[in-house]
């Protein structure tokens, strides 16, 4: 394939991940050897299983094709460590260790820096539930996505430092945090992130709020029609 082609290929595959087609992107991906697509197609299949918890081995084994030493490979291998002790599926003894080890690793690298210090502190966060050590890390990404210009990794930073500026006695600034963790997304058109922003963000609304059924119904749309096991498992809760 000539080059232009495979960057174009390579550009409709990130348009697809971004709208939550993650089929559509692994298979358009499929034939392509270059080592920045198959770091595309496993990033787009671990998404995948990221957000409908299906398809784990599909996932790993795209990882496993990578080079083991590349940042990403390191990267993603321990996304998907942090991910199976997340939901407790079929957890390997080692996983805590491959996650906190493949968040350091990438963490020394400048193009990785500030995503890796957000995963790490999202271990120590979720997993250990380690507030304060969580915070280190959190503000390292923090930083990070304004030192880049990164608003993607902006919010997906606030949406978890918000719930703990919330737990510590400030919801109104937590929410004004998870309104802009939404609208950062929305302007990218995240599919899948802006419906896991709408339901977080519905979470700590008023039962009466319309603008909490409004985050409600949007997001309902979105878990069904991307298959968002964990988003519509959260609504299925609010609606309890």
């Amino acid at each position: 394939m000539m080059r232009n082609d495979t960057y174009t290929v390579l550009d409709l595959a990130r348009r697809l991940q971004v709208l939550g087609d993650w089929d559509h992107a692994a298979a358009l991906l499929a034939a392509e050897e270059g080592a920045e697509a198959l770091e595309l197609r496993a990033e787009v299949l671990y998404e995948r299983f990221l957000f409908q918890l299906d398809g784990m081995e599909a996932a790993a084994e795209a990882i496993a094709a990578l080079d083991p030493e590349s940042v990403q490979a390191r990267l993603l291998a321990a996304r998907l460590a942090y991910t199976r002790v997340m939901f407790k599926l079929d957890p390997l003894p080692d996983d805590y260790a491959t996650a906190e080890a493949g968040y350091r690793f990438a963490s020394a690298d400048p193009k990785t820096h500030g995503w890796a210090e957000f995963h790490w502190g999202a271990l120590l966060d979720n997993i250990r539930e380690d507030g304060a050590a969580a915070k280190v890390h959190y503000d390292k990404a923090l930083q990070a996505s304004f030192q880049e210009g990164d608003l993607i990794l902006e919010s997906i930073v606030l949406r978890h430092v918000a719930w703990r500026v919330i737990e510590a006695g400030d919801p109104e600034e937590g929410i004004r945090m998870l309104r802009r963790s939404l609208h950062l997304r929305a302007a990218v058109g995240m599919r899948p992130q802006i419906a896991a922003a709408q339901l977080l963000l519905a979470a700590e609304l008023p039962e009466d709020d319309p603008e909490r059924a409004t985050l409600i119904e949007a997001a309902r749309h979105a878990a069904e029609d991307l298959n968002l096991t964990w988003v519509r498992t959260g609504l299925e809760e609010l609606a309890a």
